[in-house]
């Protein structure tokens, strides 16, 4: 996993000042090119995930449907997904919650998990953990158990592996490139 690792970094590009000025994000659209790469990955993930049963995978708007949809399809699973307020047609769930600099609301059409469902919500990236919070607490309203967590990239200085942790003990959470 190291030099899966090594790759990753090796692929993804670092944006000064954006969003917003004093911000250095990470782009990993780079990643993208290199199909190579993007098998190794999902690889990793389903390795990672291959012991835990899981009856759909959640992916968050819009770089977590990426490979969320990838992995579930390799894992043939169910996909399902949690985007920003008023982006889903049908009847739908919504949550609000707390960012640095204000509030968001992501919401999951009322349907798209069966109660008693285990899921694996997935993102491209762990900041602070705030979104993959929200999102699994989302899940769990519309009646799905949270097993874990898979990122491409964990920001670690952020904070958010202790973030999810906290709120979901049992959960296992990996992200593949670590900062």
């Amino acid at each position: 996993m190291l030099q899966l690792e090594t790759d990753i970094k090796a692929a993804i590009r670092d944006i000064p000042d954006f969003p917003i000025p004093g911000i250095l994000f990470k782009d990993v659209t780079p990643v993208f090119k290199d199909p190579e790469l993007c098998t190794r990955i999902l690889e990793a993930f389903a390795i990672h995930y291959q012991t835990v049963e899981i009856d759909a995978i959640v992916g968050i708007e819009s770089r977590g449907f990426l490979f969320g949809l990838a992995l579930a399809t390799r894992m043939r699973k169910p996909f399902v997904l949690i985007r920003k307020a008023g982006k889903l047609p049908a009847k739908t769930i919504k949550l609000n919650y707390a960012l640095e600099y204000g509030e968001a609301t992501i919401e999951i059409h009322d349907d798209a998990i069966e109660k008693g469902w285990k899921v694996l919500v997935h993102d491209d990236l762990l900041a602070t953990g705030g979104t993959a919070h929200a999102s699994a607490r989302l899940c769990e309203q519309v009646g799905a158990e949270v097993l874990g967590f898979s990122f491409l990239v964990d920001l670690s200085f952020l904070n958010g592996k202790a973030v999810l942790s906290k709120g979901f003990p049992s959960a296992k959470i990996i992200g593949l490139a670590t900062y």
